[in-house]
């Protein structure tokens, strides 16, 4: 009988062995290293990242584009199948903002009116970067999605990520042709916030929940379920007035609220540039980053020659006053 196999079948199968056996301990010491690896040098991991989204990203806009298609087609389906009803809701809706249209007018004046009086600044203008999910990079730990836009189409890192309904998220990380976003669900984000109400001011925390928390409420802030949460500007990560969420529940413990969006029908989302630097931008960083150099002359130009210098032994008895012990009294006139 013919014998299966070689001598490259001896030696490649205790090494199949050796690896699936220890495949799991592998993989959990390169686990390791690179978390030590991320705390050592936290620019190098965003580059990385950076450089693997765009590797990615080509492929993740192929594989998603058949989903994408399937999805406009059961769009167009139900919306035949209910355009009758659709055509009714729409009538009456357009006699209602008839209405509001005229009164949007009139206010519209008045304000212009009134900001004239008070000489009133207007914001920076906005510039919308719309671009499209092509992968859900989050999962129980991570809250965080990847579009198809990046550096080459102005998108920087700390900008707003807004959807039809409300902000959305941050950019995290920006790469050449694709970025990555952090959800306000995630539980590294914060967002200065405002209650719409009660005008008081608190932070909108992720805790990988589709419900975040309302946190750093003073003790007597009025807060109820229904209120709308907007951004409040400060810090300049992001201009005031952009809807968040809705106050879903409020206890002794904790308030919660309900984001704008929903993550798995989120398909295109528009980056906002409104010209912040916010304090998320490299410049801010570096500025913010201690001076290696710690010269006296570096940190304190503007101090006179010779403060703060500790003169030397024979400088002090130079400038000593002559001291003659008194004579004795036989000696003395």
């Amino acid at each position: 009988m013919a014998q299966h196999g070689g001598p490259q079948q001896r030696i490649f199968s205790p090494l199949r062995t050796a690896l699936h056996r220890f495949a799991f301990i592998l993989l959990i010491f390169s686990a390791f290293g690179l978390m030590l690896l991320g705390k050592a040098d936290t620019v190098l991991i965003e580059r990385i990242r950076a450089a693997s989204a765009d590797l990615v990203s080509p492929v993740m806009n192929i594989v998603s584009r058949p989903t994408a298609s399937i999805n406009e087609i059961t769009d167009k389906v139900y919306n035949l199948a209910h355009l009758y009803e659709e055509n009714e809701r729409l009538r009456r809706e357009n006699q209602q903002l008839l209405a509001w249209q005229q009164a949007a007018r009139n206010l519209s004046h008045e304000n212009a009116r009134l900001r004239d009086l008070a000489r009133y600044t207007t914001p920076p203008s906005l510039h919308l970067v719309t671009s499209r999910v092509i992968a859900d990079m989050g999962g129980a730990y991570a809250h965080s999605l990847m579009i198809s836009a990046g550096s080459r189409d102005g998108v920087i890192k700390g900008q707003a990520v807004i959807a039809d309904e409300g902000l959305v998220g941050r950019i995290a990380e920006a790469g050449y042709q694709a970025s990555r976003v952090l959800l306000i669900t995630d539980i590294n984000s914060r967002v200065p916030v405002i209650v719409e109400n009660s005008r008081d001011r608190a932070f909108v925390s992720g805790d990988n929940t589709t419900r975040p928390l309302l946190t750093f409420l003073t003790a007597d802030a009025t807060v109820a379920p229904g209120d709308r949460i907007l951004t409040s500007g400060h810090g300049g990560a992001f201009p005031p007035g952009i809807p968040v969420g809705v106050v879903s529940s409020v206890s002794e413990n904790a308030v919660r609220i309900a984001p704008l969006f929903r993550r798995h029908q989120l398909e295109y989302l528009r980056v906002a540039n409104y010209g912040l630097h916010g304090i998320l931008s490299e410049q801010r960083i570096r500025q913010s980053q201690a001076p290696s150099n710690t010269d006296a002359t570096n940190l304190a130009p503007d101090i006179p020659a010779g403060v703060g210098v500790v003169p030397k032994e024979s400088e002090i008895d130079a400038h000593k006053p002559m001291f003659k012990p008194p004579a004795p009294e036989g000696d003395r006139p």
